[in-house]
């Protein structure tokens, strides 16, 4: 797939069927987070791959929010990807608070575009997720103190028949400018 095709193509799924992921296919995902750009090459990320069925089980149900409906079909996903913020160089902190800005959080943006990217050139799906039970994800997989997840990827391939939804994005006029505001 060339890369335009790429991302037009990719989208969030939240329906998978349980074929394995192949070892080769998780190790060229694993690559392209740490190929990822970050402020100062910082990389403040650790990439966790949960793929021992009961541990993904549970890392899975902790993604699910029965009061609102959230990401219940995790548990179908067999992957669970999970990033976790390191504590950046310096450099980049000193930065940050110059800038008010998390660059640690707009890297493992990057990082996980990299991920779910590499996937569907690979033939796989995935879905990122904000909402987590962090406290009983971090317990789980035994994550130090001190550091937060940025985001929980599920990965895996799409069901069969997983339809190719047409993407509902702004205008292109609403959404860039040039030269000004």
């Amino acid at each position: 797939m060339n890369f335009s095709q790429l991302i037009h193509n990719r989208q969030s799924v939240r329906k998978y069927s349980d074929r394995a992921v192949e070892a080769e296919k998780l190790r060229k995902l694993v690559e392209a987070v740490r190929l990822a750009p970050s402020a100062c090459n910082a990389q403040p990320w650790t990439l966790l791959m949960v793929d021992a069925p009961a541990l993904k089980d549970k890392v899975a149900q902790a993604t699910c929010s029965k009061a609102f409906g959230l990401n219940k079909f995790a548990t179908q996903a067999p992957i669970m990807a999970v990033l976790v913020v390191e504590k950046p160089k310096w450099t980049v902190r000193m930065g940050a608070w110059i800038q008010r800005r998390e660059f640690p959080l707009i890297d493992i943006g990057i990082a996980a575009a990299h991920f779910c990217l590499q996937a569907a050139d690979l033939g796989l799906a995935t879905c990122m997720m904000g909402w987590f039970d962090e406290k009983t994800i971090k317990k789980l997989l035994h994550i130090p103190r001190g550091r937060r997840i940025g985001l929980v990827i599920s990965l895996g391939y799409a069901a069969p028949g997983y339809p190719l939804r047409p993407k509902s994005r702004k205008d292109i006029h609403a959404m860039s400018r040039y030269n000004r505001y």
